[in-house]
């Protein structure tokens, strides 16, 4: 009965220990989630109050534009007549016979991405997607951080993550680096899972998932999988020499064909769009911004990529990385060394054969040892794979010039360097290995040295100055780039305000969704808005959505509003005739520094004048301090110029007709009768100069869009008008934007214009 007694004792106890080993594997499971939807809702608010108009990195508007295509069906977008008016930043133009109206544009980026954020568009919350990255790269490295330590170590290293500059402030972009690296690491979760339980399921996944890592980034993919790759090769060796080479080469075979079907999957991506199965929309955008040294090419902008340089570009990203924009600035760096240290006395213990857990001991007998450990992926294993990646991350991005580019554009200071984003994941889980290794040796010494009740009270002090300096220290490297994102968001904020009040559509500042172009809903007061069209500027070239990457178009270029660049007279006239909308001009005064300073915006209703004769009168008043006037109208390089009495304000009466331009109520000086109007679209420019006591000027300049055909013209009225000084050509600086503006004492300006037939 004793006995009886004894084992029934005994069992219970060894249920009552599994219990609660069960109830701490559950609490840190819930905790691992708890931290990991922090970390999303962390990301989401950001996205909403930091990036309501995105970033000034205009790529964000390409993924949505693709996003947008990839709801209705689209690879290409088919522009028409809109072609040079509307093409989007970083899209192919692509003449063939076969596609509607004979021009097709396509993405230089893959639609893996897009077709993620596809999924916010699609309910109207496009933020939401990023906040659900963000949580599930938090979640992917909580697993990562406890296969290679334990499950503590990986709810602070996904809490780590979430107070990486780096990470917060890309995951709230539209961009592809924090949906990639949550590819890439469900890959390594998976891979890692397919190692350690010889499992075939989770290696046709880990194969598929860098499979699709690849076909939305290829180098990213490449580079962050070098390390798995090499543990690969190293396993089948070791396990050919140890004769069970089949059953592992049925696990790499297992990862080795899905990922092989998604590289044809891109390949054949690639025939669609380009053509060429070997030539990435990356390469036909631009066939020199590639990976390598020598002559390296985009756009415009050229140079020699040396191997110098990319050593020196490379050193200046990690000194951002480790200093400012990983985890807790620079004492995430530090924590990572401790915990790096951390990791190699564990090795050399295992190394020695004194710290093997049970199974890991189990493993390294017989044959292969500790080779045998390592093919099967032990935590040393794992832990040197982790460390491969940043090696392999600063090694691999050293050879391609982007964060040159990224450095020399700006954007890197204030979006931080974003092709190492994967270089996150060895710093936060080495960072959190730190921690919590230094908590563990403070609470053994504590304990050592003090009672028990005291020791709690000496762990909790070293943790809370812990995490004080820590705040303190994370809160310092985020405030700059914070700061920064925050000064360009409240100056595209005014920048847009002219085309949200005009009630195009439903404003994009609504609650998670500032994904959505302002080219897409309702008027503001609910009711269907009109069929606007938007001429806007474009002073970065030749783009739509660049800079101004909110104003996107429909796919279809048939949403309640279309965005086209102001390209001058002939272009104008062609948007106009091919869309039959009411047009609008959106400009503003100032100069364009990628919203680093503030611009004062127009919005212009326009409308076209058209008739035998067009009459054109504009009043404008004298500068204060100017003493004479002259008055010249100019088209296609001719002139007339007109004698001007000097008077407190002049209206100038000019008219426009098939056979020229020409001012009817003063004197003409110089020049032809009527400057002639070539056929076609063109352009007609009044010129009123007003001059000083010491020849200082200040110059009106009106320029009209006309179109002469048969015996009629047509003018896009109001004209845009600019007010410069000690010059004739003005610019944006000097655009008029209405009478509340500044501009010198006494300029003010009204025009109108009618047309008849005679």
């Amino acid at each position: 009965m004793g006995r009886s007694g004894s084992r029934l004792s005994d069992i219970f106890d060894d249920a009552s220990v599994d219990f609660d080993i069960e109830t701490e594997q559950t609490q840190l499971w819930l905790a691992a989630a708890v931290v990991s939807l922090a970390v999303g809702l962390l990301v989401t608010w950001l996205a909403v109050d930091l990036f309501p108009y995105h970033t000034v990195n205009d790529d964000e508007g390409v993924y949505l534009m693709q996003a947008a295509m990839l709801l209705e069906g689209k690879l290409f977008l088919y522009p028409g007549a809109l072609a040079e008016a509307v093409r989007p930043w970083f899209f192919i133009v692509e003449e063939t016979a076969s596609a509607p109206g004979g021009v097709q544009m396509y993405s230089k980026y893959s639609p893996v991405i897009p077709a993620m954020f596809a999924l916010g568009l699609a309910v109207g919350l496009p933020n939401l997607v990023l906040g659900v990255v963000a949580a599930a790269n938090a979640a992917f490295v909580y697993l990562l951080g406890a296969d290679v330590f334990d499950r503590r170590t990986g709810i602070v290293a996904a809490g780590l993550l979430g107070l990486s500059p780096l990470f917060v402030i890309n995951s709230a972009t539209f961009l592809a680096y924090a949906p990639t690296t949550m590819l890439n690491l469900a890959f390594a979760a998976c891979y890692v899972r397919a190692a350690r339980r010889d499992s075939s399921g989770y290696a046709v996944v880990a194969g598929s998932l860098v499979g699709l890592a690849f076909f939305a980034r290829p180098y990213t993919a490449v580079l962050f999988a070098l390390p798995f790759i090499a543990h690969s090769l190293w396993a089948l060796g070791t396990a050919w020499r140890t004769g069970t080479g089949w059953v592992v080469f049925r696990r790499y075979l297992a990862i080795g064909l899905p990922g092989l079907t998604f590289v044809g999957l891109t390949l054949a991506y690639n025939a669609v769009v380009t053509g060429d199965p070997l030539v990435f929309p990356y390469m036909a955008f631009a066939p020199l911004d590639g990976v390598g040294f020598g002559h390296r090419e985009i756009l415009n902008y050229d140079l020699v990529y040396t191997p110098e340089l990319g050593l020196e570009t490379g050193l200046e990203a990690l000194e951002m990385l480790v200093t400012r924009w990983g985890p807790m600035g620079w004492l995430g760096t530090v924590a990572a060394l401790f915990g790096l240290g951390l990791t190699a006395r564990r090795w050399w213990g295992h190394r020695t054969g004194l710290n093997l857990r049970g199974s890991e001991r189990r493993r390294a007998h017989g044959l292969g040892g500790r080779d045998r450990a390592f093919t099967e992926l032990s935590d040393d294993a794992l832990a040197a794979i982790i460390l491969g990646i940043f090696v392999s991350v600063f090694v691999g991005n050293g050879f391609f010039w982007g964060t040159h580019n990224g450095l020399r554009n700006g954007l890197i200071d204030l979006l931080g360097p974003f092709y190492h984003f994967d270089a996150l994941v060895p710093l936060v889980v080495f960072a959190a290995a730190g921690v919590v290794g230094g908590v563990r040796f403070v609470r053994r010494r504590a304990h050592q040295r003090f009672s028990a009740s005291e020791a709690r009270g000496v762990v909790f002090s070293v943790v809370l100055v812990f995490a004080l300096v820590a705040g303190g220290v994370t809160l310092g490297a985020v405030d700059g780039p914070y700061e920064e994102n925050h000064l360009r968001t409240e100056n595209l904020e005014a920048t847009y305000e002219p085309l949200v009040e005009a009630g195009f559509e439903s404003p994009p500042l609504t609650p998670l969704g500032s994904g959505v172009g302002v080219g897409q809903g309702l008027g503001g007061d609910g009711a269907e808005a009109p069929k606007a069209l938007v001429f806007h500027p474009d002073p970065y070239g030749d783009w739509s959505a660049h800079p101004f990457q909110t104003l996107r178009n429909d796919p279809g270029f048939d949403g309640p509003v279309v965005y086209a660049i102001d390209g001058g007279a002939e272009q104008d006239f062609t948007v106009l005739d091919a869309t039959n909308r009411t047009p609008y001009r959106f400009a503003y005064r100032g100069s364009w520094t990628g919203a680093e300073d503030s611009v004062t915006p127009e919005l212009t209703h326009l409308h076209v004048v058209s008739g035998e004769r067009v009459a054109a009168r504009t009043t404008l008043g004298a500068p204060e301090g100017t003493r004479t006037v002259s008055v010249r109208v100019e088209s296609d390089g001719e002139y007339a110029r007109y004698d001007v009495p000097m008077a407190e304000s002049h209206t100038v009466e000019w008219d426009i007709t098939p056979a020229g331009v020409r001012v009817t109520n003063y004197p003409r000086a110089a020049g032809a009768e009527r400057v002639p109007i070539p056929r076609g679209a063109s352009e007609v420019d009044l010129v009123v100069t007003y001059v000083g006591d010491f020849g200082e000027t200040v110059t009106y300049r009106q320029t009209a869009s006309v179109e002469r055909s048969g015996g009629e013209v047509r003018v896009i009225w109001p004209p845009e008008t600019h007010v410069c000084r000690l010059t004739l050509e003005c610019g944006s600086e000097d655009l008029w934007v209405g009478p509340d503006g500044e501009y010198l004492p006494g300029v003010s300006v009204e025009t109108n214009a009618t047309a008849d037939s005679r």
